[in-house]
């Protein structure tokens, strides 16, 4: 009698370490599993979502170590990255912690809305089609987005975003700024967004521009040119004269003034830029060799920088 009550006391403890040890031990999955839990979907659901995926061995032995070591705590909906052999207990206790899969569409400032919707249409688990957004519309940023989700649905909330920053900075705006309306802000943003590459100069660009279109003198910017010709990719090759001499609504050599609508998708600090230019009396900005712009209150002072510019770029092999 002692024996046999010995002998299940060890078969005991054996199939009691083998639970144990299931429920912690290796899955059998080799490599990372996505799998979307569906909201409202109960634990048998998602077992048998997780069993499909190849993310678990036996649903039924997954339930049952679930409602004895699992707590009672609930799962969470959305999409998950089950990491590669992960034991049944790290899986339940992914799919209560809500950190689902984080997918990301990141739109750089200055992206122009042609770019803004390749990269809406190339990003993976999105479905549907989307049209280009208007130009400007787009508030430049990363954002999160689900399997399944619509591209139109994230267009949505990156237009929203930028209308809500719009909003905010326009009632904040300066006496000084030139915009008349916060469809102008957008547009000499854009312009601001494409001619610097660095942060700190925004506001003395911003102030250039304000200048000039107080002065009534074109904006003479390249960007602007470009822009009908390729809607704001890169050009590849050097402006044509015929380009500069265009009358198309965006050509700012053309005429003075505004152009008809902006070249880009600005982000915050460009708008902000514009509705707070620099206290400046500049007209006139040329590169500087280091990546940045100097710039110039005179016609003469601009002249003498650009030949300090070409110089520059003599000794570089660059003319």
């Amino acid at each position: 009698m002692k024996r046999l009550l010995a002998l299940g006391a060890a078969l005991l403890l054996i199939l009691g370490f083998w639970f144990i040890q299931g429920w912690n031990g290796a899955g059998p999955a080799g490599a990372p599993v996505d799998v979307v839990i569906p909201r409202g979907a109960s634990l048998p659901r998602a077992a048998e979502i997780l069993k499909k995926a190849g993310a678990i061995s036996s649903t039924s032995r997954f339930l049952f170590q679930a409602k004895l070591l699992g707590g009672g705590a609930g799962i969470k909906a959305g999409e998950y990255e089950i990491p590669p052999h992960a034991s049944n207990g790290q899986i339940l206790a992914l799919l209560r912690s809500g950190k689902t899969l984080q997918r990301l569409v990141t739109i750089p400032e200055g992206l122009p809305s042609i770019l803004v919707w390749e990269r809406l249409t190339g990003a993976p688990a999105l479905v549907g089609d989307v049209a280009v957004p208007p130009e400007g519309s787009v508030l430049p940023d990363s954002y999160s987005y689900q399997r399944g989700e619509t591209r139109d649905a994230v267009l949505k909330r990156m237009q929203a975003a930028m209308a809500r920053i719009l909003a905010k900075l326009w009632a904040g705006r300066a006496p000084t700024t030139v915009a008349r309306t916060p469809e102008e802000a957008i547009i000499l943003a854009s312009i601001v967004e494409k001619e610097t590459a660095k942060p700190d100069e925004r506001p003395m660009v911003a102030a250039v521009y304000s200048n000039r279109v107080r002065a009534g003198m074109p904006l003479q910017a390249d960007p602007t040119v470009i822009y009908p010709v390729t809607r704001g990719k890169p050009l590849g090759r050097r402006i044509l004269e015929s380009e500069l001499h265009a009358d198309n609504g965006y050509n700012t050599y053309a005429k003075a003034g505004l152009p008809v609508g902006p070249i880009a998708n600005p982000g915050r600090a460009s708008i902000a830029a514009v509705l707070h230019p620099a206290q400046s009396q500049a007209l006139y900005f040329v590169a500087d060799g280091t990546g940045g712009h100097v710039f110039a209150n005179t016609l003469a002072e601009h002249n003498a920088n650009v030949a300090k510019w070409r110089e520059i770029r003599r000794e570089r092999g660059e003319m």
